[in-house]
């Protein structure tokens, strides 16, 4: 796994949005009027479908057991959606097209995390929403989960997992990770995941610098941006970080109205590609922002989890009015989804077309390039501690080398070795007199908990994304 599309420690120390199932803030664009043209131009019956009508007789006729005909077709919907081999495109049944709906309006009881099926195995398609359980227990972008409460899932449907691990507020749930060949396991608590997007206050320490976060681009995030630029101009801000760091997406409307801000009139936000290699620009326009313009100096901040409109606004701001980009190279999703309903409570969603830069570029699968990198330590990029067994002296295994490299980072004297040995014992030990936990020298929930926080402490002392950030704007 290239190490930009990892996740920094500090962020996923602080329910499930699933593709096609719990959905929030969503990682794809609608672009219906054109799908909706050209679906109603394909009236003809397709010949290649004879095939299929062939064989649904042939069972409705000749099998000798029960027969669901609503299953049936189900099954054919679903097969040919999982044909194309997407992690993007996906058949909605009743209950997911319900969910659909249902985040995409507001808020939702989960764990705060977008799933996909992708080679037939369910993975952690975008990264988990800030302050959702799902960051808070470690989850990151491109995991695969093989369990869910100790039950093997390797031949489950998506929607089978996804009811699993969906569930009500203060319930909890056990997940078996596997990262890169690291297996562990995560105990989560879901929550009420809030779909608020923006986030905005003053640098500390740079008093006319102002620092927004976007989580998301969800319905209202525009406002939500246009509001905190006038409060913090307000408060003295003078210029902005826009921080797009785990930003998996979201909606197209939105990506373009607040890329519009920062940008002059007739300036090319993005460029759609259809099947047909037909291009169409959209440009910046009063149409768009309402006439609300930021002309203040702008430093933008990305990461492996930014993602889809994250990397269209990086984009828009990087390639038509020149804006410093700043971290490490983005997610990759270069295309653009539908949803269309099916039948009255059955949909689909399906990639339609490519996005490309306003230079032309297309960056699926490859992400788009910051101007200036900068990147945490490795020490932040460590996985959780695995909280499938109480840690002790003589235990040798990965999750021990991942517990010796935290306390390592915290300045404690311990090996480089995946042995729990009496080094490791000491440093634990000290944990928990510091900490007023019980001495015991073994890590168990509460003492790894305390670990981690202090390791995320330690990160964000110093962002060194956010840092290069502040001293361009200082300038």
């Amino acid at each position: 796994m290239k190490k930009q599309h990892l996740i920094p420690y500090h962020q996923y120390i602080i329910s499930i949005l699933c593709t096609a199932v719990i959905v929030g803030g969503g990682s794809y664009a609608y672009f219906n009027h054109r799908y909706t043209s050209y679906v109603a131009s394909q009236t003809h019956e397709v010949a290649e479908l004879k095939e299929v009508h062939e064989l649904y007789d042939d069972i409705l006729q000749g099998y000798v057991g029960e027969i669901d005909r609503s299953e049936l077709v189900e099954g054919a919907l679903q097969g040919m959606i999982d044909s194309l081999d997407d992690p993007y495109s996906s058949y909605l049944k009743e209950d997911e097209t319900s969910a659909l709906n249902d985040d995409v309006s507001g808020s939702f009881e989960g764990i705060g995390a977008t799933l996909g099926r992708q080679n037939d195995l369910l993975k952690v398609m975008e990264a988990p929403i800030e302050g959702s359980p799902a960051e808070k227990s470690g989850l990151k972008i491109n995991d695969t989960i093989i369990k869910i409460d100790d039950e093997e899932i390797a031949a489950e449907s998506l929607s089978e997992s996804v009811k699993k691990i969906r569930g009500e507020k203060g319930s909890k749930l056990k997940l078996t990770i596997d990262r890169d060949g690291e297996v562990f396991d995560v105990v989560i608590t879901r929550d009420t995941i809030p779909l608020t997007t923006v986030s905005a206050a003053l640098d500390t320490e740079e008093p006319t610098i102002g620092n927004i976060r976007i989580a998301s681009f969800g319905g209202k995030t525009f406002e939500e941006l246009q509001r905190a630029v006038k409060d913090l101009r307000k408060e003295g801000a003078e210029s902005f970080v826009i921080d797009l760091r785990q930003n998996p997406g979201g909606l197209l409307d939105q990506v373009e109205k607040m890329a519009s801000m920062f940008l002059k009139d007739g300036d090319v936000i993005v460029q759609f590609e259809d099947k047909g290699k037909n291009t169409l620009e959209h440009k910046a326009s009063s149409d768009l922002d309402g006439g609300f313009k930021v002309k203040e100096p702008v430093v933008v901040l990305v990461d492996g989890g930014s993602a889809s409109a994250s990397e269209i606004f990086a984009a828009a701001l990087k390639e038509s009015a020149g804006v410093e980009i700043v971290g490490i190279q983005t997610y990759g999703k270069g295309t653009v989804q539908t949803v269309k309903d099916l039948g009255e409570k059955t949909s689909m969603k399906l990639s339609i077309l490519k996005w490309l830069t306003p230079d032309g570029n297309w960056v699926h699968e490859e992400g788009l390039a910051p101007t200036i990198e900068a990147d945490y330590p490795d020490y932040a990029y460590l996985s959780p501690i695995s909280r499938s067994n109480i840690l002790q002296v003589g235990d040798d295994s990965d999750v021990v080398a991942n517990l010796n490299k935290m306390l390592k980072a915290l300045d404690y004297e311990v090996s480089d070795s995946s042995m729990f040995d009496e080094q490791t014992k000491e440093a634990v030990s000290s944990v928990q007199q510091t900490y007023d936990l019980s001495v015991t020298g073994q890590v168990d929930d509460q003492t790894a908990s305390v670990i981690e926080a202090l390791l995320r402490s330690k990160i964000l002392e110093t962002d060194p994304a956010y840092s290069q950030a502040i001293e361009l704007l200082s300038k």
